[in-house]
């Protein structure tokens, strides 16, 4: 139980498509214990999570709040838009639900580049190596999960860390071949619209599977997918295949705009679930085919982030950086 009285907490959230997790800070430090995990699905509000957690854990007087949506955040930074939910998150009702006197409200990518300074060397699963990094480099992180999105991270002097904000994972899905061609089409009937989040979130690899399968629905979730493969099911495997030689453009594409030789970090659980199988269908080909800027790509390195709570830290971390709500 935590009654926040002496120190004060600040109470984090990260917001996905499918699932929240919350806990509680001191100043920068996670308390372990307090960390919780919510299902969505039936739920009216996050406002209903945090009553929830709040009587759960008495705790009150806090000094902050910081929340982490999986969906494009305000100019001023006031209220958010859950984009694979439908949910609106206003500081107004954040700060009438847990009293605290400050609310911050951050996309979940910018969360993720602030956690990246604190993770564990045992929270990162290498997939390809690059180059050895300078000194405040900048770095990317991508999230892979319900949605897709990546965010770059940039250290200025004394150790400040800017990340700005984006929804890249809405940009138009790069074509490369008549087959990409062929599933561009298939997106737009549905969707009027190819993204990049279609074919590379969790959710793409169930689009792809339903293209390659001839189904106009995708009716077979991930994991039934990733056991099919497992069985060597040839439609899964070719699925996993698409997927992962789009996924491995796309990264190659952000990669260049951003020339994060800090390292680019996957982030999400359709990452970690993929993460396997990269090397059997050539994500490395797929990443460094660039034409004269191929070998320029060895640079960069590529990690999953095995940690599920790292966003939670990052928005300890934003919330202790700026010294908001912790006086």
């Amino acid at each position: 139980m935590h009654t926040a009285t002496a120190p004060r907490y600040t109470l984090l959230a990260d917001i996905g498509g499918t699932n929240t997790r919350v806990a509680l800070a001191q100043g920068s430090t996670l308390v372990p214990a307090s960390v919780a995990r919510f299902p969505n699905k039936g739920r009216a509000a996050l406002e209903e999570i945090l009553t929830e957690y709040m009587v759960a854990e008495r705790v009150s007087n806090l000094a902050g709040v910081c929340v982490a949506v999986a969906g494009p955040v305000s100019v001023d930074g006031q209220d958010a838009r859950m984009t694979n939910l439908d949910w609106t998150i206003r500081a107004s009702a954040l700060q009438a639900t847990t009293g605290a006197a400050h609310v911050s409200i951050l996309n979940d990518l910018q969360a993720q580049g602030h956690a990246l300074s604190g993770l564990a060397p045992e929270a990162l699963r290498m997939v390809l190596p690059g180059a050895p990094a300078p000194k405040g480099a900048a770095q990317l992180v991508v999230g892979i999960g319900t949605g897709f999105n990546a965010a770059p991270v940039h250290h200025a002097p004394q150790g400040y860390v800017v990340v700005p904000a984006s929804e890249c994972g809405h940009i138009t899905l790069p074509l490369r071949s008549e087959l990409h061609i062929e599933i561009k089409r298939y997106f737009e009937r549905k969707h009027r619209f190819a993204s990049v989040e279609h074919a590379c979130a969790g959710r793409g690899l169930e689009r792809i599977y339903a293209f390659v399968t001839g189904q106009e629905d995708a009716t077979v979730d991930g994991k039934e997918i990733l056991s099919l493969m497992q069985s060597e099911d040839r439609d899964a495997l070719k699925a996993a295949e698409i997927f992962t030689t789009l996924l491995g453009g796309v990264l190659g594409d952000l990669a260049l705009t951003h020339l994060p030789f800090g390292g680019i970090y996957l982030i999400g659980g359709a990452a970690r679930a993929i993460e396997p199988w990269l090397e059997r269908f050539n994500f490395q080909q797929a990443f460094k085919d660039k034409g004269s800027f191929s070998d320029y790509m060895e640079r960069f390195s590529i990690h999953v982030v095995e940690d599920d709570y790292a966003a939670l830290a990052g928005c300890a971390n934003y919330l202790a950086a700026h010294k908001l709500g912790l006086l």
